[in-house]
């Protein structure tokens, strides 16, 4: 059986990295975990290596290097079809794949004020108007998902669309953002997750720190 080889950086920080292992994780497609933690300024440069961006996260399949979340899980879900990271309607799996990017390409002001950071004690951080306009549009966007599919997650099934919204959640839980209890029950499927949960456990065990994740 092929083994995926995936680069990441900090459990407890490296957003883009939670997406692609949850992904893979409770998937059950076999993989490699590469851990290289950043703790300096500007990532680390033993990213160099393995990386085109020097930046994480990264896929190796034999001499194949595939960069970027996104593009990741849109491989593995290529390379495992009967994984089911993509929803099996075409109309559903094309929302999917909106929403999926919309949180490529979005949401850069609740990003950049709270980012992950699964150590901190949840807390509620005050927000500006820009952010609070992100969260009310991810919640509208969750709502809208869970009421067309049923649930349990967003388009039914754990999708990638889940995966890539996986960083939310945990930014939702940690500054508190967001009282509706559509989301809330949803954040709880997700945080309940045995791979959630291996996530966090490592995360937690970590001794790097990143100075200015720390909100």
């Amino acid at each position: 059986m092929r083994e995926f080889e995936l680069f990441i950086g900090n459990k407890n920080y490296s957003s883009w990295s939670f997406r692609p292992w949850i992904g893979l994780k409770h998937k059950n497609i076999p993989f490699k975990e590469e851990l290289v933690p950043f703790d300096f300024e500007n990532g680390n440069p033993k990213f160099k290596a393995f990386s085109p961006t020097v930046k994480v996260p990264v896929l190796k399949d034999n001499d194949l290097t595939v960069w970027e979340s996104l593009a990741i899980l849109e491989y593995a879900a290529d390379a495992y079809p009967g994984a089911g990271l993509w929803p099996t309607d075409i109309a559903m799996r094309a929302k999917a794949r909106s929403a999926c990017s919309e949180m490529v390409s979005g949401f850069s002001a609740l990003r950049n004020a709270c980012p992950m950071n699964m150590r901190r004690e949840p807390m509620p951080l005050a927000v500006d108007a820009a952010v609070r306009k992100d969260v009310a549009r991810i919640v509208s966007l969750w709502r809208e998902c869970l009421e067309a599919s049923g649930g349990p997650f967003l388009f039914g099934d754990f999708t990638i669309a889940d995966a890539m919204y996986a960083p939310v959640v945990s930014r939702f839980e940690t500054f508190m953002l967001t009282d509706d209890k559509v989301a809330l029950a949803y954040m709880d499927r997700m945080i309940a997750l045995p791979a959630w949960q291996e996530w966090r456990a490592a995360a937690l065990q970590e001794s790097w720190i990143v100075a200015e994740d720390e909100v």
